[in-house]
């Protein structure tokens, strides 16, 4: 069977030449009324769409959850959006504060829906996660390249995959991906070595289960590396 087309790329140096008037982290300093962690506007802008659209393989769910600000937002769903195409992708990314612009305690999160929220967030779960750590303000770039290997289908065991949450903590951010069967060795070694290539991540990375951070908290041990 012959691979899935990819119907988008990392922007190129050539591509870049437009970076001033579509830049990638645009996070409207200027007048900007919209609270830390929220999307800007109340939807999706579209006004750049061109006309043929690229459905992606699978429709993604992004959202944010920043304590600082909870009690200024309506409803949890006010920062939940969903992608179905790559034009929508890059119409929301572009109106996304990046990680390093969020506070201490905010995670951004990417989601497939055709898995259950409950397989991303619920430590009783059969998954686990792989985790990179990044200096403060270090990780943008790879949270964007993560969220395109992810939408890209760039994984060969992409339906083990659940979804990535970057998270902001003290001086560091944490990426981590989220998989769903935390006993296929196989697959969940795959995920973390490629990953390691899409990002050009050198240090070692450790897979610790679900079920492992739920009773041992912090001192959970990896049960793979890549």
């Amino acid at each position: 069977m012959a691979p899935k087309p990819v119907v988008f790329v990392v922007p190129t140096e050539e591509s870049n030449a437009k970076s001033a008037e579509q830049p990638i982290d645009r996070y409207h300093e200027e007048g900007d009324d919209n609270e830390e962690g929220e999307i800007a506007g109340g939807e999706v802008d579209e006004s750049s769409a061109v006309p043929e659209s690229h459905p992606l393989e699978d429709s993604w769910t992004l959202w944010f959850d920043n304590p600082s600000v909870k009690s200024k937002q309506t409803t949890w769903g006010s920062s939940l959006r969903s992608v179905f195409t790559v034009q929508e992708f890059w119409s929301l990314y572009n109106n996304m504060r990046g990680p390093s612009k969020l506070t201490h305690g905010a995670d951004s999160t990417a989601s497939s829906t055709t898995s259950s929220l409950s397989e991303r967030s619920d430590k009783s779960s059969h998954g686990g996660k792989w985790t990179m750590n990044f200096p403060k303000e270090k990780s943008d770039k790879s949270w964007l390249y993560t969220l395109l290997a992810l939408i890209g289908e760039q994984f060969d065991h992409g339906d083990e995959i659940c979804g990535a949450v970057v998270n902001i903590r003290g001086k560091q951010e944490r990426i981590s991906i989220w998989t769903k069967n935390a006993s296929n060795e196989a697959a969940q070694v795959s995920i973390g070595r490629q990953w390691k290539e899409f990002l050009d991540y050198t240090n070692s990375i450790g897979f610790i289960i679900h079920e492992d951070a739920k009773k041992l908290d912090r001192n959970a041990k990896s049960a793979y590396t890549a």
